[in-house]
């Protein structure tokens, strides 16, 4: 049993990382101002900074993800409109179902291929013809990285492509899309090609405490701020907490890889392990295939051993900074002597 006094091993999820020293630092000198009136220089900052980064026009500063992707799909469509979405889509399956019950638009969910992909040809019979017996395909949306799979640049191009020729609007649920990009070894403009607006988290791997930015033209900011703003989502002195997203951004991006070798390290030594199956990560997260009756009594030891997981037969495992080699070489000996 560990000592203890040790800290918590948190697998949960990279949203449960703590701000750095540094981090702090940078939140506590933060200049700040109402940014419902646009007067805080550190959200200005953050937002033109992302816009940057992303290669597009503008950005908005939102207080989460969810949020950011609503904003989204409420300034690419209007009442009665639809969107074309994968079933395990966190716009879809994960967001309390916002955009029908806030915009009245309507999801038309796909089934996604096991790469996360949804297949090209399910998009093209999915958009409906102009007719008022169906509601109107505005919208395209997309996820990557999702579920730790990273889409191909060049099944994206297709995608894109495909929507904006069948005059759909392209969005992208980026919220872990610095993971899809370090992996695949290209620039963040690179990895978000194509879509016409793309939400970034802040507070999952890159380790912020809270925000995330919706990057679009400016046109469709301006669109989006209006819906922040109905939604409860103007923030006043905000640049405290912007300026962990903005340090995030600036330090935290090149890191992921870190994150990505200790997932491939943790997955190879648990697959030596009798009993169970994992996956083979791409970034940061895997699965490990748990039999239903070991559940019990391995979430038990888990609890002793300080090791916070969402204990189920398939048990997601998630690395990140907070997340050392000698903590996960501690979580794999659990696995190990209690399958052992």
């Amino acid at each position: 049993m560990s000592d203890l006094n040790e800290q918590w091993l948190d697998l949960r999820s990279d949203t449960v990382t703590r701000p750095s020293a540094a981090m702090r630092a940078a939140m506590h000198a933060a200049d700040v101002g109402d940014d419902v009136y646009g007067d805080d220089p550190t959200v200005n900052r953050l937002q033109d900074y992302a816009a940057d980064l992303f290669g597009h026009e503008a950005a908005l500063f939102a207080p989460s993800g969810t949020q950011s992707n609503l904003l989204a799909l409420l300034a690419h469509c209007g009442r009665g409109d639809e969107y074309l979405v994968g079933q395990e889509a966190h716009t879809y399956r994960y967001e309390g179902g916002g955009a029908a019950v806030l915009g009245s638009i309507q999801p038309q969910p796909i089934v996604n291929q096991p790469d996360g992909g949804i297949a090209l040809a399910d998009i093209d019979a999915q958009i409906k013809p102009d007719d008022f017996h169906f509601a109107r395909t505005r919208l395209l949306a997309l996820e990557n990285t999702i579920g730790g799979r990273v889409l191909g640049a060049d099944y994206l191009k297709q995608a894109t492509d495909l929507a904006h020729a069948r005059g759909l609007a392209t969005h992208l649920d980026g919220a872990r899309i610095c993971n899809a990009a370090v992996q695949q070894g290209v620039s963040l403009r690179a990895a978000v090609a194509g879509f016409d607006s793309v939400s970034v988290c802040l507070s999952k791997g890159l380790g912020a405490p809270v925000g995330s930015i919706l990057c679009g033209s400016k046109l469709l900011i301006a669109e989006a701020k209006r819906w922040r703003k109905m939604l409860g989502g103007g923030m006043r002195q905000a640049g405290v907490i912007a300026a962990a997203g903005l340090y995030a951004l600036e330090h935290n991006v090149a890191r992921l890889a870190e994150d990505h070798a200790n997932a491939a390290y943790f997955a190879g030594e648990l697959a030596k392990v009798k009993g169970i199956t994992v996956s083979t990560p791409q970034t940061n997260i895997f699965y490990v295939d748990i039999p239903a009756d070991a559940c019990k009594g391995l979430g038990d030891v888990f609890a002793l051993t300080r090791i916070r997981v969402s204990m189920a037969p398939h048990l997601r495992i998630v690395t990140h900074m907070d997340a050392s080699r000698a903590d996960i070489d501690r979580a794999i000996n659990v696995f190990g002597d209690f399958f052992g």
